[in-house]
């Protein structure tokens, strides 16, 4: 079932009643709306003057709902997840914690060989040159020896942005638009891997690559990398469009919160990117426990 995203980004109460999510103003107490928790697959809160009760956040935590929090710089900086998200948590967790290091490198080197794929193809959809990237994908050694994904990542965002649209694209995180949409659009993504993987018993902070230990979601960013592109799509035909993408303003944020239902193709069927990432996570876990040796992501 595809969930819904809802985003706050003025004052508001929220509280629950008879399993529903009730949304009421300030200035305008008669006004109350109200939404079914069980159809909300993320709730993103950026205003600082929102009031929710703990009645909510547990009925929202345990419909395994992404609590999403911003900073002062509007970008999602915390997500809220259960202690419990599978039944087999434990015996899965402790998979994951037993993974062999030769498994772990032939995983990334499933990963980064779909993500420098998805990228190759995002340019031939924008009529640019991708022999380079189409070769490297092909090239991938396991654990990634060859560093292939820096190298696929420079030439990918060198070419995917016309100097007359924007001059002297580079991708940084403080950097020049647009990395300031690409960065949300990653955080949102970020926030559906973890929500994933917690839905399929995994820990989102053991990663089969990073292993920053400051980074709580190494796994996460790691199963997210084939994703990306998908992101870079929905910036490229923003950025197109001609708005100002100097700030992030509300129509921009509205666009990119619709990442979870973007429609992906996996395994030749179309499908939701969040129902495509549980099918990801639930592949990397099948992975962990011996029953399968490959990774279902996503092509572009």
């Amino acid at each position: 079932m595809v969930k819904r995203t809802l985003f706050f980004g003025n004052p508001a109460y929220l509280s629950t009643k008879n399993d529903q999510l009730i949304v009421k103003f300030p200035g305008d107490e008669n006004a109350e709306k109200s939404l079914p928790i069980e159809d909300l697959g993320y709730v993103v809160l950026e205003d600082p003057q929102i009031t929710i009760t703990n009645g909510l956040l547990m009925k929202l935590v345990q419909n395994k709902t992404a609590v999403i929090t911003c900073d002062k710089q509007h970008l999602p900086c915390s997500f809220l997840q259960p202690l419990v998200g599978h039944t087999e948590q434990t015996e899965r967790i402790r998979y994951q914690l037993n993974a062999s290091v030769p498994l772990k490198k032939q995983l990334w080197q499933q990963t980064i060989s779909a993500k420098v794929s998805n990228q190759a193809n995002h340019l031939l959809l924008r009529s640019k040159n991708a022999l380079k990237l189409k070769r490297w994908a092909t090239e991938v050694k396991s654990g990634d020896l060859g560093n292939i994904e820096a190298i696929a990542a420079a030439y990918y965002f060198q070419n995917l942005f016309d100097d007359d649209v924007v001059e002297g694209f580079s991708r940084n995180q403080k950097g020049i638009p647009p990395n300031n949409l690409l960065n949300y659009g990653y955080a949102i993504l970020r926030a559906i891997a973890a929500r994933a993987l917690v839905s399929s018993g995994l820990l989102p902070s053991v990663g089969i690559f990073h292993s920053n230990k400051y980074n709580a979601f190494c796994l996460a960013d790691d199963l997210m990398e084939p994703y990306r592109p998908f992101v870079d799509s929905l910036v490229f035909d923003i950025v197109n469009t001609g708005c100002n993408i100097e700030e992030l303003s509300k129509n921009i944020k509205s666009e990119l919160l619709k990442i979870p239902t973007i429609d992906v193709q996996i395994e030749g069927k179309l499908s939701p990117l969040m129902i495509a990432m549980s099918r990801t996570t639930n592949s990397v876990q099948e992975c962990f426990a011996g029953s399968s040796r490959k990774v279902l992501y996503p092509d572009f």
